[in-house]
């Protein structure tokens, strides 16, 4: 299945109106990426609106595909509520793909049962960078934005939406690869033999997402999300070089929305005050691998709000156990400052009653942090 790119203006139409300027009543999301006092940390999942909901898998169906819920702004802005409904987070996040950048730039993307998103036509030489196209978020992003727009509309006042965009160099990992891969031997080969090109890549990536953020944030979204998800696939040299300067391009561009900015960058926990201070961000996420303690030692530090860190798997035990794993968490947190989240993205086949465990117990949690 291909996704189009070219938005209906018609169909648009309906979606021209700005949001409600109301701030949210839930607002301990927007407090906590500002470092100030909340009576409890705030509480959502990445990857929340997804495959382990019920309710997910039959819009799904209905829809005939995951591209097609990504690109109906009226499905996407279903599923962007169901976790908000169903499962009582603090937080909605905007239902898209990080894959829908490239593909406006002109890849054209396919998502196989059993296969998930490829690009038939992967980014190998300096001809193919000179093809990808410059987007205005306004066209070719435009059902994103609206679903921004409707989803925005349906919360009302209720909890803050957040948008969201791949990092660059997970971006261009993917482009040059084609798909998904566990090393990213392609992409790591290119950029070192080729580090001319990769260069060339990244700097268009940059632009692209940073400007793709600050599209969402006009659109209503009240808090950004950059996911810099393979950046553990990088030894530190080339995360310097190839994966940080873009990072934080990109992050700069974002923050001109005027709009806090998480900034997640899992597998490069030795990184995090780098990336803190590279990005300027509000708040930086951490994984389920970093300590507790260097999290803590990063907000007092650089003064950052911090996001995580349960482990996914996790949420496989027993359900005491997930209560004692999550209390346990958040009593090593920062006292202020911070969001309760997982280390990654929820997986599919967890539990729903496991999910909401995790949820209600971070929702109950009156209790104090570690010293």
């Amino acid at each position: 299945m291909t996704i189009s790119v070219k938005p209906d203006a018609l169909a648009r139409a309906a979606f021209a109106e700005p949001p409600a300027a109301a701030a949210p009543r839930n607002d301990l999301l927007l407090r906590a990426c500002r470092g100030l006092p909340t009576e409890r940390p705030p509480v959502w999942m990445m990857r929340q609106a997804g495959r382990y909901l019920p309710e997910y898998q039959a819009v799904r169906r209905q829809a005939g595909g995951f591209l097609n819920m990504v690109r109906s702004p009226e499905l996407a802005t279903e599923v962007t509520l169901q976790p908000v409904d169903i499962m009582g987070v603090d937080a909605a996040i905007i239902f898209s793909d990080i894959l829908v950048v490239p593909h406006a730039m002109g890849m054209a993307l396919e998502v196989d049962e059993g296969v998930g998103p490829h690009f038939d036509a992967p980014v190998r030489s300096a001809a193919d960078v000179a093809r990808l196209r410059a987007i205005d978020p306004q066209d070719e992003l435009g059902y994103v934005l609206d679903a921004i727009r409707l989803t925005r509309r349906e919360l009302g006042d209720r909890v803050p939406l957040i948008g969201f965009a791949g990092g660059p160099w997970t971006l261009a990992a993917y482009m040059i690869e084609g798909r998904g891969t566990k090393q990213f031997q392609v992409a790591k080969r290119l950029i070192l033999s080729e580090p001319a090109l990769a260069h060339a890549l990244l700097d268009r990536m940059a632009t692209a997402v940073g400007e793709f953020l600050v599209a969402q944030a006009e659109a209503g979204a009240q808090v950004l999300q950059l996911f810099e998800s393979w950046a553990g696939a990088l030894a530190p040299a080339e995360f310097r070089a190839f994966a940080l300067p873009y990072l934080a391009r990109a992050a700069r561009i974002a923050r001109s929305a005027g709009v806090p900015l998480i900034v997640f960058a899992p597998g490069a926990a030795w990184a995090m005050r780098e990336i803190a201070e590279a990005t300027g961000a509000d708040v930086v996420g951490i994984d389920w691998q970093t300590e507790a303690a260097d999290a803590r030692r990063l907000a007092a530090e650089l003064g950052v709000a911090v996001q995580g860190n349960l482990d996914p798997c996790a949420l496989y035990a027993p359900r005491d156990e997930i209560r004692a794993r999550t209390r346990e968490m958040l009593r090593q947190m920062p006292p202020r400052g911070y969001v309760a989240n997982l280390g990654h993205g929820i997986l599919p086949d967890v539990p729903v009653d496991h999910a909401r465990t995790f949820i209600d117990t971070v929702r109950a949690w009156r209790g104090a942090p570690a010293a």
